[in-house]
């Protein structure tokens, strides 16, 4: 799908656990802030890609910000080896991707964004390699075991619809608002799952929120 990339973005593939990881860096389309984000996609077993409309929104808001960018495959989407670990394996997919970025560019900081399951990877690597900052879209709060996580104690930010079909939104505030320290936490009313005619709302609020 290399028909998806922007002038600025480079296709490449990153050694994993399990094998090759494909990737697509990027670069930031306003002054470079000396950042890199790295962005993880939904579950791989219903569709989920690093070519997903709410991913690549993410990234397009990092670049925006500044940041380079790598979003990536896990294991066993598209050209990136491997199977399906649900979870385990694809956290230790993202902690690679993470090693990659600090050893070819090291003394960077590192914010680190996730979708529905990639959420959920990306905050339980957030409590172990302590980002810059965080983004969490419609964490599957009731799906994967984020309740039992680690302190969160990077600024971080919280994206929910209100609509959302899959992933219940009561739940997902509940959990928030139970965290110590706490999300800043954005509601969309019109949102659902995937964000269907709210991609730039989400985009504008999230540069907002992230700017501050």
């Amino acid at each position: 799908m290399l028909s998806t990339l922007t002038e600025t973005e480079t296709h490449l593939f990153l050694q994993g656990p399990a094998g090759q990881v494909e990737a697509i860096r990027g670069e930031p389309t306003e002054e470079p802030i000396g950042a890199w984000g790295i962005v993880c996609h939904p579950h791989p077993l219903f569709g989920g890609t690093m070519h997903n409309k709410v991913v690549t929104t993410l990234v397009k808001t990092f670049q925006y910000l500044g940041l380079d960018t790598v979003r990536f495959n896990f294991r066993g989407v598209g050209k990136s080896e491997g199977t399906f670990d649900n979870g385990e394996g694809e956290l230790n997919d993202l902690l690679a991707v993470i090693d990659w970025v600090r050893q070819s560019h090291p003394h960077r900081d590192i914010w680190l964004a996730g979708f529905s399951f990639g959420a959920y990877i990306a905050a339980k690597a957030a409590t172990q390699v302590s980002p810059k900052k965080l983004v969490t879209v419609a964490p599957p709060v009731q799906h994967f075991p984020m309740q039992t996580l680690p302190p969160i104690t990077c600024p971080w930010v919280l994206v929910q619809g209100e609509l959302d079909e899959v992933v219940p939104p009561a739940a997902v505030f509940a959990w928030a608002e139970s965290r110590d320290p706490k999300p800043v936490i954005l509601r969309f009313p019109q949102a659902t799952h995937f964000f269907h005619g709210q991609l730039g709302e989400l985009r504008s609020r999230l540069e907002e929120a992230l700017e501050d």
